[in-house]
């Protein structure tokens, strides 16, 4: 059996949508929300079965890794996350590099020889890659209008994949793969699915105008945090509105942190963009944490380390 396993959000959606126009495959498709990225942890593999796995942290699977190896699958990893100690073995092949400028769409792009590049720059606007996403853009001569659509459908698909649990998203991340996966170019998903594009718009919109209402619960001249509340809005925006203050502040780190079912919180982590390093690193010293240089978070913080936090990120950036 094949299966397919990817991140949830514009990354992981753009890139197995990359993968799949050049070497089209019947496969099952393992994703989830843009959090939940231990997902190997969802299937159970046999001898000869084949898995691609996109954009999830190695360091987090790498038990499974091992273990479906072990069972005799073949597994093809791509990703841009912290990795930890990659495995050897004849069934494994990966492409992973964790440098702040590349995403897992950009380095499908790279494999595939730039074969559908414009699904790469949506991608890598999702991930608030934007010198990544224009650099590679520029080899295309789009005008700015065609990079103003691009940039868009990547925010609204990365919006779309954060929220506690699927109920709080507006499409399920393997249904919207489904809408865009037939489409060698994005420009003709939005056009053909106009419906389900000005459906993300207009919740983005909405979702942003609510958050851009919210004060800093803390802010100095190195970090801001901010605290949303506890509402399905705020779930969902967690993740473009740390975007959207990293852009309008690029000298300064921020965390979004919103409400967990379980009385705990999210946390989600923005380094600086001018000095894109360490989300990773302070992230990854909670139980929980993880991401990449530019961008990581905490599934579940304690309510009673809040304040801990606070003082670790001040501490980190300042």
């Amino acid at each position: 059996m094949n299966f397919d396993i990817f991140n949830g959000d514009a990354d992981g959606i753009c890139a197995l949508i990359q993968l799949r126009l050049a070497q089209p495959l019947d496969a099952k498709l393992i994703t989830g929300i843009k959090r939940d990225i231990q997902l190997l942890d969802k299937l159970r593999v046999s001898s000869g079965d084949r898995l691609t796995v996109l954009d999830v942290s190695l360091q987090k699977n790498c038990a499974r890794v091992n273990e479906f190896l072990s069972q005799g699958a073949h597994i093809f990893y791509v990703d841009h996350h912290q990795s930890g100690d990659i495995p050897s073995h004849p069934h494994l092949h990966t492409i992973i590099d964790t440098d702040s400028a590349t995403c897992t769409s950009l380095l499908v792009n790279r494999y595939l020889n730039g074969k559908y590049p414009l699904w790469a720059i949506t991608a890598a606007f999702g991930d608030n890659l934007n010198p990544s996403a224009e650099q590679l853009a520029a080899t295309l001569q789009l005008s700015r209008t065609e990079l103003e659509s691009l940039e868009n459908l990547g925010i609204y698909i990365n919006y779309n994949g954060y929220g506690s649990c699927i109920e709080d998203l507006h499409f399920a991340p393997d249904k919207l793969y489904l809408e865009m996966a037939g489409y060698p170019s994005p420009f003709d998903f939005i056009h053909n699915n106009h419906g389900i594009f000005s459906q993300l718009k207009q919740g983005y919109e909405e979702d942003m105008a609510s958050a851009q209402r919210i004060a800093p619960e803390y802010q100095s001249d190195a970090v801001a945090v901010y605290v949303l509340p506890d509402t399905i809005w705020a779930r969902r925006v967690n993740g473009v509105f740390g975007n959207f203050l990293a852009n309008l502040n690029p000298n300064r780190a921020h965390a979004v942190i919103t409400h967990n079912a379980g009385n705990d919180y999210q946390v989600g982590v923005r380094a600086p963009l001018a000095n894109k390093i360490g989300a990773d690193e302070l992230c990854s010293a909670f139980p929980s944490g993880g991401g990449r240089k530019a961008a990581a978070g905490i599934n579940h913080l304690p309510d009673d380390k809040l304040t801990l936090f606070i003082e670790k990120f001040e501490d980190f950036y300042s």
